[in-house]
């Protein structure tokens, strides 16, 4: 795929995350992708793999259901308005058909009798189970009052700006796409003179793969560079933001990942005085777990004072 269209549409994509509670037409985000309306939508379609209707209302759902379970101090009809629903009655009714369960049952799996299919799996093959929202619900030791004792050793880190070179994933969170990008990742920060086992590397995780098909979520790739370093396309500049920090070790197999991210999320969070302020989830990499099979790493949320 030329690598000019992936930008211009990836930048489209940072757009439409930016305004997904209010309406959006399609002039205006070929506006922003400086395409023409006409060929426009053939385009994102070509590179995203579905059309640029159908990519912002699957934004939209699956957003609301991370609110649902992880903003639990919001109300339904707050997540609603937020991801640009009109109303709390059309949001149900997109979630059920979507997901096959209600908001509230979302928010409530323990509540939930018999299982359901939604469009989610006719149209990506997703299956889509609330319960993988969370994890520790599922816990079979009854004497365990903390199934995931972990998070105590969550820490919050101010951190400095820091100018970074990154690169997306084409083929989201699956194996070969995360590991192919790296590798080029690397390789170029190693003919710049900087060693792998000197790299400070970070995986920018947009999406939640417990409601995002896999091969559908944004992933990052990102290294410290200097600013001096000229880069070519598809590796893109950026600056990781200076700010606090929410830090959790991990030494773990890769697989159980998104428990402790979710864990992260809805049992640390809500009891922090902190909120998430919008950048993506962080993974800070600390070896390539291809070679032990053990990923070690901290998982970061870049955090704002809860108002």
């Amino acid at each position: 795929m030329n690598e000019t269209y992936c930008a211009r549409v990836a930048q489209v994509l940072r757009y439409i995350e930016e305004n997904l509670g209010r309406s959006l037409s399609l002039g205006e985000l070929a506006e922003v992708s400086h395409f023409s309306p006409y060929h426009f939508h053939r385009i994102f379609g070509g590179v995203m793999g579905e059309t640029v209707n159908d990519y912002v209302r699957r934004r939209r759902v699956e957003t609301a259901v991370n609110l649902l379970a992880f903003r639990p101090h919001l109300s339904i009809t707050d997540v609603a308005l937020s991801c640009g629903f009109s109303s709390s009655a059309n949001f149900a009714k997109a979630l059920t058909q979507y997901f096959g369960y209600a908001p509230s049952q979302i928010r409530q799996p323990n509540k939930i009798k018999n299982r359901k299919i939604g469009k989610v799996f006719s149209k990506y093959g997703k299956e889509f189970d609330p319960y993988a929202l969370y994890p520790w619900l599922q816990t079979t030791d009854a004497d365990d009052d903390d199934p995931n004792p972990a998070l105590g050793d969550v820490r919050v880190e101010q951190w400095a700006a820091q100018s970074m070179v990154q690169r997306l994933a084409a083929g989201g969170y699956t194996p070969a796409a995360v590991f192919g990008t790296w590798d080029r990742l690397i390789a170029l920060a190693e003919g710049h003179g900087v060693a792998a086992s000197d790299q400070q590397r970070f995986g920018l995780c947009y999406d939640n793969p417990a409601v995002t098909p896999l091969d559908k979520c944004r992933y990052e790739a990102a290294v410290v560079l200097p600013e001096a370093v000229v880069v070519k396309r598809r590796f893109v500049r950026s600056t990781l933001p200076a700010g606090p920090y929410a830090v959790l070790p991990f030494v773990e197999p890769a697989d159980e990942t998104s428990a402790a991210q979710l864990g992260l999320y809805a049992r640390w969070l809500p009891s922090s005085g902190f909120e998430p302020d919008g950048f993506p989830l962080l993974e800070r990499y600390r070896n390539d777990g291809r070679q032990t099979g053990i990923v070690e790493m901290d998982i970061c949320i870049k955090l704002r004072k809860l108002e």
